[in-house]
């Protein structure tokens, strides 16, 4: 039963984990945009990613015959953006890139700039997706609101939206926004990140802005992709039957020794001896049992392929999470030579563990 707390320890070479990273790799929360050129798409994802470095056509790779995708980040990738190129393509297929997009069914984003009413290549691109039906998160974003006066404003985003919305049927919702105001300002950023972390919860996570009580907890926001990116690789173990056994023990044991390289400590039995301790004098015997249990479950006929390896993928992600986070904790004070309680440290766990169910949720289904 201890063989996979074992693992946090001594990680072993493990076959399983490649195919476990690439099963993530290949499933990561999309937005698949569409729009034409200098509508405003590297604006959107600088503001969803906070980099101002990424731009469209800036460490975009060919993905399918008309279309190209970027990771982010780009060596612990949490999300991936679509990007169709071939709009002005009369024979353009949606096909290749609706399966990319709804292989972890996210949203089909729509950018059209205010002052540009003539969207027929977007509009020819927008009827093919529809015939495919396969998309069901779709998003209207006008951009550029604010170089127009407001009656202008008003009029232009109404003629587009009525464009889009003849095209597919039926009403969609919409956000007017600008990126970029003459005094440095902008407009509707705060409505498109909730509305986007609505589609995304994982968003969320990229636009933390909460004011940090502490040193510890600032310092843990620059390792917070790469927890969620060896968190990602667990929940992707447990899809692929028969491997989140002795994977994500791996992943997680993995994920630890990272973390202490980051913080310049040495993980070995006393320290792991001493990170489980203060997770309180249960949490091994827990983790075994729990963690075994639920690999059987996904053993039963039907139910363990379906519910069995949901819930445990689910689990494996929010657990490792709370793993990480919590070890960011202990390594950061013991870096300092400080001793942090019991208390804290439970509540650093349960807290993430708590916070990031949501984002399992979506990012595992």
């Amino acid at each position: 039963m201890f063989d996979a707390i074992k693992e946090f320890i001594n990680p072993s070479e493990n076959a399983n984990l490649s195919k476990a990273f690439e099963y993530q790799n290949t499933h990561l929360p999309t937005l698949w945009l569409l729009g034409k050129t200098g509508a405003g798409k590297s604006s959107l994802i600088q503001t969803i990613t906070g980099d101002s470095d990424v731009e469209v056509g800036n460490g975009f790779e060919p993905c399918t015959m008309t279309s190209h995708a970027y990771s982010y980040p780009k060596a612990t990738p949490l999300l991936r953006f679509l990007d169709t190129r071939g709009l002005s393509e009369a024979d353009y297929d949606p096909a290749e890139d609706i399966k990319i997009s709804a292989q972890q069914g996210h949203a089909l984003l729509v950018i059209a700039k205010a002052e540009e009413p003539e969207q027929s290549d977007v509009l020819n691109a927008l009827k093919k997706i529809k015939k495919q039906n396969s998309i069901k998160q779709i998003l209207i974003i006008h951009t550029a609101v604010k170089q127009l006066c407001a009656d202008e404003q008003t009029k232009t985003v109404q003629y587009n939206q009525q464009q889009f919305e003849k095209i597919w049927g039926d009403e969609l919702p919409y956000l007017e926004v600008d990126f970029e105001l003459a005094n440095g300002d902008t407009f509707g950023i705060p409505a498109l990140k909730n509305k986007l972390t609505e589609l995304l919860p994982i968003i969320q996570q990229f636009n933390d802005v909460q004011q940090h009580a502490d040193t510890e907890s600032a310092n843990f926001q620059t390792l917070k992709t790469e927890v969620l990116w060896y968190a990602g690789s667990a929940g992707a173990a447990d899809a692929i039957p028969a491997v989140g056994l002795v994977a994500v023990p791996s992943i997680q044991a993995k994920m630890l020794h990272s973390l202490a390289n980051q913080y310049g400590i040495d993980w070995n039995k006393q320290a792991f001896a001493e990170f489980i301790g203060t997770l309180g004098s249960g949490f091994a015997f827990q983790y075994a049992s729990k963690f075994g249990i639920r690999q059987l479950v996904k053993l039963i006929p039907a139910y363990g392929q379906t519910i069995g390896s949901a819930s445990a993928a689910v689990i494996s992600f929010a657990s490792t999470y709370a793993i990480g986070r919590a070890a960011c904790k202990y390594m950061y004070h013991k870096s300092k030579g400080e001793t942090v309680s019991n208390k804290d440290m439970q509540a650093v766990y349960k807290d993430a563990l708590s916070n990031i169910k949501e984002v399992a949720k979506n990012e595992t289904r």
